[in-house]
């Protein structure tokens, strides 16, 4: 398993490299997914605000955003390495925007952080919400991660 961190500038002292790290090795572990490799970049809302008018055609901010390196919807698959481990893609975290949702639900940025970091990994391990069966399911899956990071907000 192997998880990279990237931070924009400006961003670098936001999380930590080791926190965000664990935070994504615990979701896939959870998942079972110790053969998987992705990445995280720590970004502002302008970047993210880019990304989502460029590749979601949505503009407006948002929180995170994952790339999952699996077939898109032309049935084009991404050419990944064949070394036996399963790339499955980049989350990216407006900073900013964290901030602000955590102070809406009350608790500390890293928690949050820590949410939306959970929930774009689960995205790239094809988990989705679209319907309120499978949201369900992924908040389930997102809240039973969070449990088992307490330690890190306390």
């Amino acid at each position: 398993m192997e998880v990279s961190v990237s931070y924009d500038e400006g961003f670098e002292n936001c999380v930590a490299e080791e926190i965000l790290i664990r935070i994504a090795t615990t979701a896939l572990k959870h998942e079972n997914a110790e053969d998987a490799e992705m990445s995280i970049l720590m970004t502002g809302q302008e970047y993210i605000l880019e990304l989502n008018n460029e590749y979601l055609h949505a503009d407006h901010d948002t929180d995170v955003l994952s790339f999952a390196m699996q077939e898109n919807e032309e049935g084009m698959d991404f050419v990944v390495p064949d070394d036996g481990i399963r790339h499955i893609g980049e989350v990216v975290i407006s900073y900013p925007q964290a901030e602000i949702q955590a102070k809406e639900h009350g608790h500390s940025a890293m928690k949050e952080t820590a949410i939306l970091l959970v929930h774009g990994t689960l995205h790239l391990l094809g988990y989705d919400h679209d319907i309120e069966e499978r949201k369900t399911v992924m908040w389930k899956h997102t809240d039973d991660i969070i449990e088992e990071l307490k330690d890190i907000f306390e």
